[in-house]
């Protein structure tokens, strides 16, 4: 302060330790430093929940403000404005004496101004000979200098708050209509689920909203509504790839043949007589007397052969035999990476690796039970093999099993020249079971 002393107030008003902290720091100015003042008043507008004065003790303040006769609060050009009681009370909107004392006293222990009172309590200035003020009494804008780095701050921090809660309310209010309008979608689309419960969930979460809520208030809310949207999409999305996965398989019947008699996907007949059955083992180079006997007991609707002297597969379908494991396993190499630690020993490994297999190519749950109840369990899990070893070429697997399933059951389809192809195609450098 220019004064370099403390000055107690005039009357009864009582000194306290507030305002001799203030008359302190007021004294701690840097050399040099300077305002505008009306940037800083602007910036305590902004930090003024945090600096604790009211709308009104601003309004006092921005009169008090129009009395310094600088744009820049600095100390060379003086720091106390002495302007009369009736002239302050015309600049603050016509404020009453008695709101306006209350107002000046908020600003005094809001620690933003401070009294410099003359010795008969009034507002004055004493000039020298050449008409300089040298000593004045009234109101010291000295802390606004003295606190303007620590106004700044809680006016940046203000605005961040405040564009946060914006930011905040804005996401909260699309979440809000996205849930309401995924819910009346699902709702009049038929979804199935238990769209009851997630609307009782959406009205409760409502209701916890406040009228009057800060960002931290919402942010818990927000991240319960966007769960609570995702798993709505969620629910959609698996409706949706239903839909398209049905609409492939209502296309599969349209295909065109492929005219490469070694392709795989040109589904063979099963051999109507033992003509036939052999004339598919003649053309199999590469298949052994043995591979040759199995093609021969496989019949389109006489279920399981007992020829070899063993009994009939239980788990196979009704019209497919099982084939031994190392021959699916050469002719599908693919599927071990996907058994238990990397390799495939047994049926059961074979099954356990179709299943994730199964869930990897996009095959839905239920085509995969069909193809089990149709085929076997044993065959099912060697036709995803199979689809695995070659599915670059297969544009739906959902699609493309189920017709194999419902070919098997009309017995129009073996798995034999199946697998066949496939060892003629992978060829001795086959990998082969462990």
């Amino acid at each position: 302060m220019e004064s370099g002393y403390v000055t107690t107030p005039f009357g009864r008003r009582p000194m306290s330790l507030g305002m001799l902290a203030s008359q302190q720091l007021a004294e701690t100015i840097e050399p040099g430093m300077k305002r505008s003042k009306w940037k800083l008043f602007r910036a305590i507008c902004e930090a003024r929940p945090a600096l604790g004065v009211t709308d009104r003790a601003l309004t006092v303040l921005d009169a008090i403000l129009t009395f310094y006769p600088d744009d820049e609060i600095s100390e060379e050009k003086g720091l106390i404005v002495f302007p009369s009681n009736a002239q302050l009370s015309l600049r603050a909107r016509g404020m009453t004496p008695a709101t306006l004392r209350r107002h000046l006293a908020v600003l005094v222990e809001a620690g933003l101004i401070l009294r410099k009172d003359s010795p008969n309590g009034k507002r004055y200035a004493r000039r020298d000979r050449a008409g300089a003020i040298g000593e004045a009494f009234g109101f010291s804008v000295a802390p606004l200098l003295a606190r303007a780095v620590e106004i700044e701050s809680l006016a940046a921090e203000a605005i961040a708050d405040r564009e946060l809660l914006r930011v905040t309310r804005e996401r909260l209010t699309l979440c809000r209509r996205d849930i309401s309008k995924l819910i009346a979608a699902a709702l009049e689309e038929g979804v199935s689920g238990d769209w009851e419960g997630i609307s009782a969930m959406f009205r409760a979460l409502l209701a916890r909203i406040p009228r009057v809520a800060t960002a931290e208030d919402l942010a818990p809310l927000l991240d319960e509504m966007g769960l609570l949207r995702a798993e709505i999409v969620n629910m959609l999305e698996r409706r949706i790839k239903a839909k398209k996965i049905d609409a492939n398989e209502s296309q599969i019947e349209h295909h065109k043949q492929n005219s490469n008699p070694d392709s795989l996907y040109e589904l063979e007949p099963s051999f109507e007589t033992k003509q036939g059955e052999k004339a598919a083992a003649d053309n199999e180079p590469n298949a052994g007397p043995s591979d040759e006997r199995r093609l021969k007991q496989q019949k389109p609707s006489g279920g399981m052969s007992n020829k070899a002297g063993g009994a009939a597969d239980p788990g196979a379908g009704p019209g497919l035999k099982s084939f031994p494991l190392g021959l699916v396993l050469q002719a599908c190499p693919s599927i071990l990476d996907y058994g238990p630690g990397g390799s495939i020993g047994n049926w059961r490994d074979l099954m356990s690796a179709a299943v994730v297999v199964r869930s990897m190519l996009g095959v839905s749950p239920s085509a995969y039970e069909e193809a089990c109840s149709g085929m076997g369990p044993e065959n099912a899990a060697t036709v995803i093999a199979c689809i695995l070893e070659r599915g670059g070429h297969i544009n739906s697997p959902g699609g493309y099993l189920r017709d194999l399933t419902r070919r098997t059951e009309r017995g129009e389809f073996a798995i034999g020249p199946m697998l066949m192809a496939l060892v003629r195609a992978n060829g001795p450098t086959a990998r082969h079971a462990c």
